[in-house]
């Protein structure tokens, strides 16, 4: 008995460690799907939100512009034809005209055009794990008794003076207490304290509202 206390008693640091990984493997994956969210609504609104439900909406119902290129200038031959066709509409033509021709049976043209095309189609369209209505929950934060202290994915978004010119800021927060329920308690209160003590953040953390990091993970 004394023999199978001590082993278990290293062991467990050891299982400690793999659990934490496993976990922060599948919250840093939704914090980065937060993050592309993010960039997608602000490359629409020139600004972040704090307000998940306002993402899960962008990403039903929104639709993002994106730059559609047809043909390739490497091309010579379609290059040379596109400009012949301009030419014989003595410039007149427009890269939707070009677009128009193109749909017509036409696909030796080369250009480039703007499109709007839903948010739903564009991002996480190969993933099979994503699920946009869980994309506010921390994942593993619920007990068997569906209880924890902290649910929800912490998140923030300001618009801050920097250098002076506005800058729009974001934050998502996952803190351990919350990631880590149900594994060791005094192995989190342990990383908790450790991270307090190196001034960071007791948990996972994708972009700040306190200065700009280029939307960066604490984990990168």
């Amino acid at each position: 008995f004394l023999v199978y206390k001590i082993y278990d008693g290293v062991m467990e640091p050891v299982r400690f460690e793999k659990d934490v990984n496993a976990r922060k493997k599948v919250a840093i994956q939704q914090l980065k799907d937060i993050r592309d969210l993010q960039v997608a609504y602000k490359s629409v609104n020139d600004r972040f939100t704090a307000s998940f439900d306002t993402l899960k909406q962008f990403y039903k119902n929104g639709e993002m512009i994106v730059l559609m290129q047809i043909g390739s200038k490497d091309d010579s031959l379609a290059w040379a034809h596109t400009q012949e066709v301009k030419k014989a509409a003595k410039g007149k033509l427009t890269d939707a005209d070009l677009f128009r021709l193109y749909q017509q049976g036409d696909n030796k043209l080369v250009f480039a055009i703007q499109n709007k095309i839903p948010v739903r189609d564009t991002l996480f369209n190969h993933r099979t794990d994503f699920n946009i209505d869980t994309i506010d929950k921390i994942p593993f934060a619920v007990d068997e008794t569906g209880s924890a202290e902290i649910t929800d994915v912490e998140m923030a978004a300001i618009v801050k003076k920097v250098s002076g010119v506005d800058v729009p800021l974001f934050e998502a927060k996952m803190p351990y207490k919350s990631l880590l329920r149900g594994l060791d308690h005094q192995l989190i209160v342990n990383l908790v304290a450790e991270r307090e003590d190196l001034g960071q953040y007791e948990g996972l953390q994708v972009g700040s509202i306190t200065a700009p990091n280029n939307n960066a993970g604490n984990w990168e």
